[in-house]
């Protein structure tokens, strides 16, 4: 009888080896749908004290959705005017359309970021936290990135002078391409396990879920970047001024199409200049928050404020263009309001707003004259010129 029983007894199957991949998606499935670790984390970083996630939005976060709305119609309306203008189908404008995409997208993700902030913020899993969150990151990365690839154009166009002929192009798209892979890659490592989920006291203040060395190695990042753009304008400050210096007297036609090259310039410069100014503060908030305590540093808590200059630069990139080119003034006046800003053969009526036919600087009328030489340069259609005999030779030249 003991023996029969002992056959009918069926063995306990032993569980199957848990693979580690397969033990972060059950981690991920867990843990980024948690809603309890969003209340965890701010309630740890002391943002839980602030009133704003528990009433309604406030009236700053009505005045940034304002703002954000004007990001977005403008940017637009410069990405519709490069699109629609031939004249403006070349690899400096494409990649100028890539940072206009780029401010445009921020406007937008910022926009997102602030309806669901606020009492919303306590309702999102850690999933949506990153992606709230992320989507800024990308913006911001691809932004600077797109300056980057702009002076890396400049310089190869104005210093070496190598025009992009037809086949060259690709390089151009490489370069837009490259800077949206590597701003979503930066943009989403927080997700794929960069973060401080599981230990809080790596926690960032002004985001945290952010792993306070994630903070750090973007800054690092933008940093070096921004160093990088710095280093390739001053190069090509330096050897346009020097070359203009030493052959003004000697040959003014040379200096005059050095001094062309230096007005090319301007905009970007600008665009650079401005983007320093309004995301400067905010890398310094950040650099703060990786240094000071949890909870010791009250400003952290106003990182709104912050982040809200910082977008600014996305609304007054549209201007700076408007402002600094007269070829795109006169494409957005075109695409706005034809018939009631513009005469029948093309000029900005001078009733109304006479502002914009006028040119911001000397140096802008230069440029305005120098444009069929750097249609030249960008189609590859270029002729042999003495302008090169004092510009450096590139080693494939």
């Amino acid at each position: 009888m003991d023996a029969s029983r002992a056959n009918c007894v069926v063995a306990t199957p032993t569980p199957l080896p848990v693979s580690p991949s397969s033990q972060y998606l059950l981690r991920f499935f867990r843990d980024y749908q948690n809603n309890s670790v969003i209340v965890a984390h701010y309630n740890y970083t002391g943002k839980l004290k602030e009133n704003k996630y528990r009433d309604g939005l406030k009236p700053e976060a009505i005045v940034f959705l304002i703002i954000c709305l004007l990001i977005v119609l403008e940017n637009a309306v410069v990405l519709v005017a490069i699109w629609r203008n031939k004249k403006f189908h070349l690899p400096m404008y494409y990649l100028l359309g890539n940072l206009t995409l780029s401010d445009l997208l921020a406007g937008f993700t910022y926009m997102v970021n602030i309806v669901m902030s606020g009492p919303n913020t306590m309702k999102l899993t850690p999933l949506l936290w990153f992606l709230r969150e992320g989507g800024v990151f990308i913006t911001l990365a691809a932004s600077i990135i797109s300056l980057l690839a702009i002076a890396i154009e400049r310089h190869v166009t104005m210093v070496n002078m190598k025009p992009y002929h037809a086949g060259k192009r690709g390089r151009m798209f490489a370069l837009i391409a490259g800077s949206w892979v590597l701003s979503v890659l930066l943009g989403v490592l927080p997700i794929m396990g960069w973060n401080c989920m599981g230990s809080l006291e790596d926690c960032s203040t002004v985001l945290p879920l952010y792993s306070k060395s994630y903070i750090l190695f973007c800054i690092t990042v933008f940093s070096g970047v921004l160093l990088a753009i710095v280093a390739l304008y001053a190069h090509i400050f330096r050897i346009v001024k020097s070359n203009t210096q030493r052959l003004g007297s000697l040959r003014k036609g040379l200096a005059r199409k050095s001094q062309k090259y230096m007005a090319l310039l301007k905009t970007v410069t600008i665009v650079l200049g401005a983007f320093i100014v309004c995301w400067l503060p905010l890398f310094v908030l950040l650099l703060l928050d990786f240094c000071c305590p949890v909870r010791r540093c009250s400003v952290l808590f106003k990182a709104d404020y912050f982040l809200g200059i910082a977008m600014v630069n996305s609304l007054l990139n549209p201007i700076i263009y408007t402002l600094t080119s007269k070829d795109m003034r006169r494409a957005i006046i075109k695409l706005l309001c034809r018939h009631c800003l513009m005469t029948e053969d093309g000029h900005i009526k001078k009733i109304g707003v006479p502002f914009l036919e006028c040119s911001t600087s000397k140096a802008e009328v230069a440029s305005h004259r120098l444009e069929g030489l750097e249609t030249t340069l960008s189609s590859g259609n270029i002729t042999p010129s003495p302008i090169k005999a004092f510009y450096p030779k590139g080693p494939n030249s």
